[in-house]
């Protein structure tokens, strides 16, 4: 994969480039950006551009590693038990489905993955089995000569162990070897590594990216293109789910909307409870990932409705397909009244589920809670 190749993000493509070629070379790096934002093909084509630009045979080198089968080119990425790895998996077990993923969905989400693999109900990590493997393939000698290159996907989700494993490694590498961590959340990664690693800090894609882009990769009209990228959020990722009819959110709208009226109706009527603790128990039996998906488009639907209260639809990209639903109606129960708690409370559950809280417990704590929210009344400012 070559800078040619990724989308957008032209001062990033331009400093790598310099960097490398003025030998001013980080030896830990940290990328940070969004879903879709293509963090992981910057990841992908900058280490190709090391690899292969000091090489004696550039033709060859690119090759391999258009193929991700470079032997200096090495991945560490999130991994759990599946079918065919009963235990200590590691991402050498996975390289043959990453790179048909890669090939396939380069700006794909953890959840993708996990879904490609087959494992969407499990919680993907990056455990210390895999920081050992990290370790033993970073003491050997590059195999062409040059550069050595460690792709951390994901790097939020090294537990504790692994990243403790590392530290000495990232802060004392090796002679040309280059460690580039990916990662959506910096916050969760430990101090010890951020500190160690220079950081690069990815915006959202820009709608006029993500349209150009449709339209010259994927054929479409220029209009539905600008549609897209408009609900995309600059997440390509979610640019081709729109495109393909393969978005979760149609599933995740009903779910919110049953949700929503339940929680409304509940006020002061206790037998309305029992409809949310059906609810509850039903999306507890979805895997942790879906959840914490479905509570990241909750916070989504929650700020759109407020945009829309506060009078700027231009900045509303949310389309509901419910007929029997409409937004408009919705937004004037968000404002400033309750939407700061709303978040707050949205967000810590998602905090407690990623932390294997029990589900059940954990939705129908908030869905309790959001029967007084939604009747919070805004306070009127004095003039």
């Amino acid at each position: 994969m070559t800078f040619d190749e990724i989308i957008g993000q032209e001062h990033i493509k331009k400093h790598l480039q310099q960097s490398a070629e003025n030998n001013r070379i980080p030896h830990a790096q940290l990328f940070v950006g969004k879903e879709g934002s293509g963090t992981l093909p910057m990841a992908i084509a900058y280490a190709q551009y090391l690899l292969c630009s000091f090489s004696d045979n550039t033709e060859a080198c690119n090759i391999k590693c258009n193929k991700l089968q470079h032997p200096d080119l090495h991945f560490a990425f999130p991994v759990t038990t599946n079918d065919s790895v009963k235990k200590h998996p590691v991402s050498n077990l996975f390289l043959d489905d990453w790179r048909s993923f890669i090939e396939k969905q380069p700006y794909g989400s953890l959840f993708n993955w996990l879904q490609y693999i087959g494992v969407e109900n499990k919680q993907g990590q990056i455990g210390v089995d895999e920081a050992e493997d990290i370790v033993k393939k970073l003491q050997l000698k590059s195999y062409e000569g040059g550069f050595k290159v460690m792709i951390i996907w994901m790097a939020e989700k090294m537990n504790v162990a692994a990243s403790n494993k590392l530290l000495k490694l990232i802060e004392e590498p090796p002679s040309k070897t280059v460690f580039i961590l990916v990662t959506e959340d910096e916050e969760q990664i430990i101090n010890t590594i951020k500190s160690r690693c220079q950081a690069l800090h990815f915006p959202a894609l820009s709608e006029s990216d993500i349209a150009t882009n449709l339209v010259q990769q994927k054929g479409i009209s220029e209009n539905e293109a600008i549609k897209i990228a408009h609900q995309s959020e600059g997440n390509y990722n979610k640019a081709l789910l729109l495109l393909n009819n393969d978005s979760n959110d149609l599933i995740f709208e009903q779910w919110f909307i049953t949700w929503i009226r339940a929680a409304f109706r509940a006020k002061g009527n206790a037998a309305i409870i029992q409809d949310l603790i059906g609810w509850s128990e039903e999306i507890s039996k979805t895997g942790r990932e879906t959840q914490k998906q479905f509570l990241q488009y909750c916070l989504q639907f929650f700020r759109q409705a407020l945009l829309l209260n506060y009078g700027t639809p231009d900045l509303v990209f949310l389309e509901t397909q419910s007929a029997n639903f409409e937004l408009s109606k919705f937004a004037p129960f968000i404002h400033s009244g309750n939407i700061m708690t709303i978040e707050k409370e949205v967000s810590d559950a998602q905090y407690h589920i990623e932390r294997n809280g029990n589900a059940k417990i954990i939705l129908l704590d908030l869905s309790i809670k959001l029967t007084r929210l939604l009747h919070t009344k805004e306070e009127k400012l004095q003039s």
